[in-house]
This record gives C-alpha cells, sequence and structure tokens, in this order.
C-alpha cells in the first residue's frame, strides 16, 4: 500500500473536484480541445484551465497544442493506479467480513 501512497494523493485531490471529474467523463469518450471540454461549464476560462493544468500534473490526462488548438486525453495508467489501490482496500475489508462472519457464526453455535 506504501507504494501507492504518495501518487494517490494527488489522484484523489483531483477526483475530488466534480469539475474534474466532468472533464475526466467527457475525456472518457476520446480526446477533445479545451473548449470544447470547457463550453458546459460555466466559469471563465483561466479558471477552467486551472483544472485542467492539476489533471496534467496529477497524469490524469495529457495535452498536446496543434496551432492554436490544445487537445487533452485521458492516461488510462492512472487508472490502472487506483485499481491497484482500491483492489488492495477491497481484499482487507472483506477479509476482516469474513472473520466478522465466522466470529459471529461461532457465537450463534455457541449458544445452541
Amino acid at each position: 500500500m506504501a507504494e501507492y501512497a504518495e501518487d494517490l494523493n494527488g489522484l484523489f485531490q483531483a477526483l475530488g473536484n466534480p469539475t474534474r471529474r466532468g472533464i475526466l467523463a467527457r475525456l472518457a469518450r476520446g480526446p477533445a480541445s479545451i473548449s470544447d471540454l470547457a463550453e458546459p461549464f460555466d466559469m471563465a476560462l483561466p479558471s477552467f484551465m486551472k483544472h485542467i493544468r492539476q489533471l496534467e500534473e496529477c497524469g490524469w490526462i495529457s495535452s498536446r497544442k496543434e496551432g492554436r488548438t490544445r487537445t487533452c486525453a485521458i492516461e488510462s495508467e492512472r487508472f490502472e493506479a487506483v485499481e491497484g489501490w482500491l483492489a488492495e482496500q477491497k481484499k482487507v475489508w472483506e477479509e476482516r467480513t469474513d472473520r466478522m462472519e465466522q466470529f459471529v457464526l461461532k457465537q450463534e453455535e455457541e449458544r445452541k
């Protein structure tokens, strides 16, 4: 779990904002220009660009400039890091609930 800790802080912080989650949801359908990404959000472009920068800094997205158009794309490797951490957490909690179930069953048997 420690191998993910530093990396995950920024990843989850980026996901903590609905605008950034919306950007990622849109990019899940394919690359898009900044103007296309900004369209559904009621905010000034400089404010929107702060969200883009944070997603880029965390590695959730990458962007490239062609002429006057900046296009963003999602970086799937970041999802793999989160998936790995979540899989570890799921395993820990499943083991805990399994132990709890065994404890409860044992208590019920002893009462009979």
